[in-house]
């Protein structure tokens, strides 16, 4: 077989026309069995998709296939015959089961060839690392007509580039340490290349205390802007917006995104709590820094809300200290809370969150304390007091709340759950405060 192409540090990519380029559709395939196995789990492809949002490129559908050749082809054609751009992850390895060049292949319609090069090149790095030399591994230097190889310097299988009709295929590793160096990488320069002189910027606005339904309802006009974009992201009791533009700068780009963000503020009041990487933790700290002090009592959550909150750097400013008081025995003994209203009400009961909250207030001289006491499941519920029923105290300078949820979920969700709707209630209350 004849020499198609070099190989190089610096990967060429295929000339494409940039300016036939701009609004890219794209499609990411996943391939191997384990993926469709539940062996693993593809982490690959939400990277890939969240950098193609980043880089302004239309990811419309993501298929995942098994190592079957037939099956890999008939994917492969459907994904070219919709998208101008496709992306495959896994499959370059030497074994009979890595396809997914000959799957490109097949799709594309052309042969594969043996790059000499790439031949020479992988037959010196097993000589270098003193191993020994299998004739499989000759399929790693297997390479597309149409194609190119893309240099892997964490492993032996290079990645592939390949064009024809105007379509553009990516072939990159499955493993992690190979992968996103590829991506994040030549692939990434390749692509914003390809979309010209115009740059995607983002901003986060995320929100608590309000379902995604009525998010959408207040933002339904900004929703079909089209240049900034509005996108709804639902998240484990919180929304998060992402604000898109396209511009010929950062600046310029910026400068649509602001009007948009202030006027979600407006809509959104306190519930638009943070931008970007805040967390709703520090978001609350922040706000009580200099100014008040916190403790927790925990049932349910086991010290997640404390997890939570010490997580932050600098916490101890305003973090007093806090009890995981699980059974009723260390209710009692070591937060003080009244026998009789565990007696008479139970561990799951408003009053015993509203005692939790006070004793924690009183004991550890804080200015606001947050309690949570509830049943996460999957047993301990009861036809009156279901898996998921949580009480949430908050004691303060001037008393104290306790709010009734029924989360739904597994046992992880309520938990998450009954900390985040900890925080929002103090949130809540911190600005109510300051108005």
């Amino acid at each position: 077989m004849g020499d198609t192409s070099s190989v190089r540090t610096e990967t060429r990519m295929p000339d494409l026309n940039p300016t036939t380029m701009i609004c890219m559709r794209a499609e990411i395939v996943s391939v191997g069995t384990e993926l469709l196995l539940g062996q693993i789990v593809d982490t690959n492809a939400p990277m890939m998709g969240q950098m193609l949002a980043e880089l302004g490129v239309q990811h419309t559908h993501r298929q995942t296939v098994g190592d079957n050749l037939e099956r890999l082809v008939d994917a492969l054609r459907l994904a070219l015959s919709r998208s101008d751009m496709v992306i495959t992850i896994g499959g370059l390895g030497p074994t009979m089961d890595d396809i997914t060049r000959d799957g490109v292949a097949g799709a594309l319609g052309v042969e594969l060839v043996t790059n000499d090069r790439l031949q020479i090149h992988l037959q010196e790095i097993f000589a270098s690392r003193r191993l020994s030399w299998v004739e499989s591994q000759n399929r790693q230097a297997m390479v597309p007509t149409c194609g190119e190889p893309i240099d892997n310097p964490h492993g032996t299988a290079p990645g592939l580039v390949c064009r024809k009709d105007g379509k553009l295929v990516f072939c990159l590793p499955g493993p992690k340490n190979e992968f996103v160096p590829m991506a994040r990488g030549p692939v990434r320069e390749e692509i914003l290349r390809l979309a010209g002189t115009r740059v995607f910027h983002s901003r986060v606005v995320r929100v608590c205390g309000i379902g995604e339904a009525k998010v959408e309802d207040l933002l339904k006009d900004m929703m079909s802007s089209e240049n900034p974009t509005v996108a709804p992201y639902a998240k484990l009791a919180e929304v998060h917006l992402r604000v898109t533009s396209s511009a010929e700068s950062i600046h310029a780009a910026e400068a649509k995104i602001a009007p948009v963000v202030s006027e979600i503020q407006n809509r959104l009041g306190w519930h638009a709590y943070g931008f970007d990487e805040d967390s709703l933790e520090k978001v609350v700290l922040d706000r009580m820094r200099g100014k008040y002090s916190l403790a927790v009592a925990e049932s349910c959550s086991g010290g997640g809300l404390g997890a939570r909150i010490t997580g932050v750097p600098g916490s101890s400013d305003v973090f007093a200290g806090g009890w995981i008081t699980y059974s009723n025995e260390f209710k009692t003994q070591e937060l003080g809370v009244d026998r009789a209203v565990l007696e008479t009400h139970g561990a799951v009961s408003e009053e015993c969150a509203r005692a939790m909250a006070e004793r924690a207030r009183s004991q550890s001289g804080a200015d606001f304390a947050l309690s949570i006491t509830g049943i996460a499941g999957p047993g301990g519920g009861s036809e009156d007091k279901p898996v998921g029923l949580v009480y949430i105290g908050l004691a303060g300078p001037t008393g104290t709340t306790v709010e009734e949820h029924r989360f739904r979920g597994g046992r992880d969700a309520v938990q998450g759950r009954s900390v985040q709707n900890a925080l929002v209630l103090l949130l809540r209350t911190l600005v109510k405060g300051d108005q």
